[in-house]
């Protein structure tokens, strides 16, 4: 064992302004990331809350149409690249990945403190657009957006920036993965929150060059006059809308592959049973990182495009559906005759997960099919199938996670009736929100539109009413947080009895993660090896 001083909490190494902004301590650069990113989720979320307000009744009630379009393009821009892209993966992922696998830290500690500062330059420079507001939406369709004021080069640059910070942390992780693990922790033995973590760090280094390709010529059509996707000066739209959506698709995966690591974390460990079918599970990760690249043209399945292109891409659709399903089906033969603890915050999220993503899964498939697709396109049945995907997915998973490893990350415990209330208050309000979109769409309402007939106030005005819920719930669960973050319970070093690593050592832990880093016996097997007993593995010793 080292000296007594190796064991030092990380959170009391540093502790100047100065000492944050300059370290090097993953676990410290991951909490720096969430508390920004969670600063932009307030911003992009009162957005939200503003433009359901609006809805709440036809014709004009708070805003101009074009105060409309500002806060809708403000939620839609600020919500996907400046909180759910980097949302699991800079944050969660940074803390835990060292941990899971026994590493003392990243492989590149100071790529991954650049990361974090240029992502702080793009946003700084994406939000200097604010002072002339762009009204294009988070697509930056052409050729509105070549049209418009001036400012919207800053909005992209701003996201070309945040794309460098996206490919740094994927490259650190994919050689983290590789080469960092802990003696004897094989393939077959990783937790699965680090496959899903290394086929999203893929997708990010293969398809984050993409948008930035694309980015950078509207940006040089804005200031070079020069015809690439405006029509009237000879570019062609439909170009701009193939290259957004080939890196735009691939990163809804880079959204939720990191929320099905979390739950595949989190279900065996408040089940009381191994996770059933890892490799699966695992191998599905990498399938989906792989798919998520060759069906980007069902977003353009009604833009013309020749016939054999659309059952070519409505096909793959349907075949994207296949590992994911393959994860939902394990995750409930994992439950089936579990001793489930129904009492953790972690799994009311984790169950709620599984039921959210289910129809958001089940209600893609509506728009993979060619004839039911031409009814649905650009509909709010879209608009409730995405926020079922990414708030339903993502932020769950996220809200999961950061209770699963508080303990971890604080060396405290949440307060557990708040921690119920919260959760409750968003299943209800999320729910209330968006399931009548659903109904919205197959009844025909447009998205982005600003008015609407009043057939549609009924459910407009039920939608606007959960989300006042939803946003309340957020409030309860993040203050919950906070709060007990320097007033909770001290945490033991394993309060939920897991077997991976991470919970082998003290919470929080040391500046170096482990005291001594474990070692794997040799006898401990690989997860479902054939005719050997599937278990977590364990370290040889606890340490820390």
């Amino acid at each position: 064992m080292g000296h007594a001083a190796d064991a030092t909490p990380y959170l009391q190494v540093g502790r100047t302004f100065w000492g944050w902004a300059t370290t090097t301590d993953h676990k410290k650069i991951g909490i720096m990331f969430l508390f920004t990113i969670m600063t932009f989720f307030a911003v992009a979320g009162v957005s939200a809350l503003l433009v359901r307000l609006e809805l709440i009744a036809p014709g004009p009630t708070f805003f101009t149409p074009h105060t409309y379009n500002v806060l809708f393009t403000l939620h839609g821009a600020v919500m996907t690249f400046l909180f759910i892209v980097p949302g699991i993966p800079s944050t969660i992922g940074n803390f835990i990945l060292p941990l899971l696998i026994g590493a003392k830290d990243v492989a590149f500690p100071r790529l991954n403190l650049a990361s974090f500062y240029v992502y702080l330059i793009g946003a700084a420079i994406a939000l200097i657009s604010l002072l002339s507001p762009a009204d294009t939406g988070w697509t930056f369709y052409a050729p509105y957006s070549m049209r418009i004021n001036n400012l919207v080069i800053f909005l992209t640059l701003g996201a070309f920036i945040m794309g460098f910070s996206s490919i740094m942390t994927g490259f650190n992780f994919i050689v983290t993965i590789h080469r960092m693990r802990a003696p004897n922790l094989t393939w077959g033995r990783l937790p699965l929150m680090v496959w899903s973590t290394y086929a999203t760090s893929l997708i990010q280094v293969l398809a984050t060059p993409v948008v930035g390709m694309t980015l950078v010529l509207l940006i040089l059509e804005r200031t070079l006059d020069i015809g690439i996707f405006d029509p009237a000066k000879g570019g062609d739209p439909i170009l701009f809308e193939n290259f957004f959506w080939f890196y735009s698709h691939p990163v809804v995966y880079i959204m939720i592959l990191p929320a099905f690591g979390v739950i595949g974390e989190i279900l065996p460990v408040f089940s009381k049973r191994p996770i059933f079918g890892y490799k699966a599970i695992a191998y599905s990760s990498l399938a989906i990182a792989l798919v998520s690249f060759i069906v980007w043209g069902h977003h353009l399945l009604v833009s013309g495009m020749a016939d054999w292109s659309r059952w070519v891409f409505s096909f793959l659709t349907f075949f994207v559906a296949v590992p994911t399903a393959i994860k939902v089906f394990n995750w409930i033969a994992t439950l089936w005759k579990g001793s489930i603890d129904y009492k953790a915050a972690p799994m009311y999220y984790a169950l709620s997960f599984v039921f959210m993503f289910t129809i958001a899964g089940l209600t893609g498939i509506h728009l993979a099919v060619l004839n039911t697709d031409v009814l649905l396109h650009d509909g709010y049945f879209v608009v409730a199938h995405f926020h079922y995907t990414m708030q339903g997915g993502t932020v769950v998973a996220l809200m999961a996670a950061l209770h699963f490893w508080f303990p971890k990350i604080t060396g405290r415990m949440y307060n557990k009736p708040w921690a119920f209330i919260g959760w409750l208050t968003l299943f209800f309000g999320f729910n209330l929100t968006f399931l009548p979109q659903f109904v919205l769409g197959l009844e025909g309402m447009p998205r982005r539109y600003f008015d609407y007939m009043p057939i549609y106030h009924t459910w407009h005005l039920v939608s606007t009413v959960g989300s006042w819920f939803n946003g309340g719930a957020y409030v309860i669960i993040l203050v919950n947080l906070l709060v007990c973050a320097w007033k909770g319970e001290k945490a033991s070093a394993n309060p939920w009895d897991s077997l991976s690593l991470e919970w082998q050592t003290s919470s929080p832990p040391p500046t170096t993660n482990f005291v001594e880093i474990p070692t794997f016996p040799d006898d401990v097997y690989d997860y479902g090896t054939e005719g050997k007993p599937a278990q977590q593995p364990a370290a040889e010793k606890e340490v820390g």
